[in-house]
């Protein structure tokens, strides 16, 4: 149930940039949802409030109006609260606004997670023998082999190794986004900046277009439609597809440009990446409706932190999730092979290793903290989905505010830690 609250009591921001008012009474925002005992799972008490302290430290800084987080242990939901506002307690928001309190059930954009559920559904149809990813994208969209790109295959655009990563201009062109000729079209004109396979450079929302469309090509249908057919129906998933109806649209929480606004290098890197849009347009064109109900497969799943929570820990389980299966688990082990390992990528000029389609993990500095063996995708900027199978964790965390860079960014690192330290890891038989 959706609830408002109005801010009265509201504690001074010192912080000259965009941040979100931040009531002194946090238990005022929060909601908690259904949560299992974290002693039958091997967890304590305090280590599920060690966790939720640094989420709450997250939230004082004012850069996320929203986050929600849903973390789960051997299949059980231990955490899965909120804390903020979907709507109405932007850094622009007047104080009259009404504030609709996120709640655990509150859909947000995931952004770039999004590319895990591309990539979990383009392995899948791999299975199926569909298509094969090894083969080049030409074989499925000929007109794509246009400017030397023939030899570029799907597995070098999973695993960001085409050489095509800005989106083509034009391509985030609100009246046609869902105009998928117009979008083909784009993709086959446009040219490689590197030899297919030689560097991994991030393909913020360029891969995710040639996916898809290899996806309506070999299926006639879109991926909207076959991610729900194959994936989402069969396990009862209410969100987690590209976009959502027209009349889910009020439900959904709104993103907001937040933090110092991003300078170069940064900038530059992030406008190239989004076609020559800057990322502060990007997350207001990210409310717009029409952005909301189209599918972008790199770019726009809606999801709730507890159904993103849910898909990882299907992966986890190796492709089943309450006895019913969508997936080989030798499919997941394929995908998960490493294609890099601490390769500076050239788009994000950090070093983040690749599967074919997810974000690995790493001893002690990785994005999962220290994760070894979990794999998952970041979201533009903080929001992480992700599985760790040596802990039996699979945790989705969902924020609102778009800030690349911002002070308090280390309490946003430090809450996949305080999950991995408050989950020991499985001890194998001897």
């Amino acid at each position: 149930m959706r609830r408002s609250v109005l801010l009265h009591d509201v504690a001074k921001v010192p912080d000259p940039f965009r941040r979100a008012r931040i009531p002194k009474d946090l238990d005022a925002v929060t909601t908690i949802g259904v949560e299992a005992d974290p002693e039958s799972v091997g967890m304590t008490a305090a280590g599920i409030d060690r966790i939720w302290d640094g989420t709450r430290s997250l939230y004082r800084s004012g850069i996320h109006p929203a986050i929600t987080l849903c973390v789960r242990r051997r299949g059980e939901i231990v955490l899965n609260r909120a804390i903020g506002h979907a709507r109405g307690n932007g850094p622009s928001d007047g104080p009259d606004v009404e504030k609709v309190l996120a709640t655990p059930e509150t859909p947000f954009c995931i952004f770039s997670a999004s590319k895990a559920v591309t990539a979990t559904l383009v392995h899948l149809l791999d299975q199926e023998g569909v298509l094969h990813i090894a083969d080049p994208v030409a074989e499925y969209l000929p007109g794509f082999a246009r400017h030397g790109k023939d030899q570029i295959t799907i597995s070098h655009v999973l695993s960001h190794r085409a050489g095509i990563p800005a989106l083509p201009k034009g391509a985030l062109d609100m009246d046609r986004l869902d105009d998928w000729e117009y979008q083909r079209e784009l993709m086959y004109d446009a040219r490689a900046v590197m030899r297919p396979g030689r560097r991994q450079a991030y393909h913020a929302a360029s891969g995710g277009a040639v996916l898809g469309e290899v996806i309506r090509e070999v299926t006639g249908k879109s991926i909207r439609e076959v991610l729900a057919d194959r994936i989402l129906d069969p396990l009862g998933f209410r969100w987690t597809n590209y976009g959502v109806v027209p009349e889910d649209l009020p439900a959904v929480g709104l993103a907001y440009p937040t933090g110092p606004p991003a300078m170069p290098p940064v900038s530059t890197f992030l406008t190239r990446a989004l076609g020559g849009i800057a990322p502060d347009e990007v997350t207001r064109l990210s409310n717009d409706p029409r952005f909301l109900t189209v599918s972008m497969p790199a770019a726009n799943v809606v999801s709730t932190a507890e159904e993103l929570s849910r898909f990882f820990e299907m992966l986890r389980r190796g492709g089943e999730l309450d006895g019913v299966r969508v997936l080989e688990e030798r499919t997941i082990r394929r995908a998960l092979l490493p294609q890099s390992h601490l390769e500076v990528d050239l788009s994000l000029a950090l070093p983040i290793p690749f599967s074919h389609g997810f974000m690995l993990g790493t001893r002690k500095v990785g994005l999962y903290g220290d994760a070894p063996g979990a794999f998952g995708h970041l979201g533009f900027f903080n929001i992480i989905g992700w599985a760790d199978p040596v802990r039996e964790l699979s945790v989705g965390l969902i924020t609102s505010g778009k800030a690349a860079i911002y002070p308090e960014i280390t309490r946003w690192l430090d809450i996949p830690r305080r999950i991995g330290k408050a989950a020991p890891a499985a001890v194998p038989d001897s």
